[in-house]
């Protein structure tokens, strides 16, 4: 089965590096047959110029600049339209995922035939790393809510970092999050829609470089819009987006 690997990628250049190169060698380490695709999100600075040098150490790489509209999930959506493996995980450029939990998703949904695979930082053997309190803090609390509105089990729906199998993401079509709320749109409508999932523990640890896209103040809204849309689909649709 092959792995697709799409990570967005906006003003990374001192970030990007590090990302791919421990990811193709913790893949290859695992002959886990991949491609990580990077979705260069129209990048003011030299992200671009060393993806390009990158591609002679890391053949597995594969890229597009996506010119615009722009954001985070927009970036993402752009790699899901494209990927060419039989499972995609999203993965951060930031180096806060670690390829080492990626395999163990891989080999999770192998085993289990599971259609998406979740990490949780937040269960017996997942951790954080330098992981802001006040962000500690909304993220909980978000979850939470998440957790209550929908009625599941699951506690970090809002981590990108995840799993899923093509036709799961075919049957949670169409997108609709052009920021950071598709977080959690893929998550929630795999769950309300039938699709089978397993949770293992993860960890996550804060950048290294630069600083990070997501701005709380500005998300608010956006997420509960889309946690709004999913509990809406998963109350009244009366079952007509189920998986087949």
């Amino acid at each position: 089965m092959k792995l697709s690997v799409v990570i967005p990628a906006y003003n990374e250049e001192e970030s990007i590096p590090e990302t791919i190169k421990s990811l193709y060698q913790t893949l290859t380490k695992y002959k886990i047959d991949h491609e990580i695709w990077v979705t260069n999100d129209n990048s003011k600075d030299n992200t671009l110029a060393v993806l390009t040098g990158l591609k002679n150490e890391v053949p597995t790489l594969n890229f597009e600049t996506n010119t615009g509209p722009n954001g985070f999930g927009y970036a993402v959506r752009y790699g899901l339209e494209r990927f060419s493996g039989d499972c995609v995980a999203v993965f951060m450029a930031d180096l806060s995922d670690d390829p080492e939990d990626l395999v163990r998703y891989y080999q999770t949904m192998v085993e289990t035939n599971a259609d998406a695979v979740f990490g949780s930082r937040w269960i017996k053997g997942g951790k954080v790393i330098d992981y802001p309190v006040h962000k500690k803090i909304i993220n909980r609390v978000a979850n939470f809510i998440v957790k209550v509105m929908m009625g599941i089990k699951y506690n970090d729906t809002t981590n990108a970092f995840k799993l899923y199998k093509r036709e799961t993401i075919e049957g949670i079509k169409p997108f609709m999050s052009p920021h950071f709320n598709l977080t959690i749109e893929l998550p929630l409508k795999a769950i309300v829609r039938g699709y089978s999932y397993k949770v293992v523990p993860n960890s996550w640890t804060n950048r290294k470089y630069g600083e990070s896209k997501l701005k709380i103040k500005e998300m608010g809204s956006r997420y509960f819009f889309i946690l709004l849309y999913c509990f809406i689909e998963k109350s009244f649709s009366r079952g007509d987006y189920m998986k087949k």
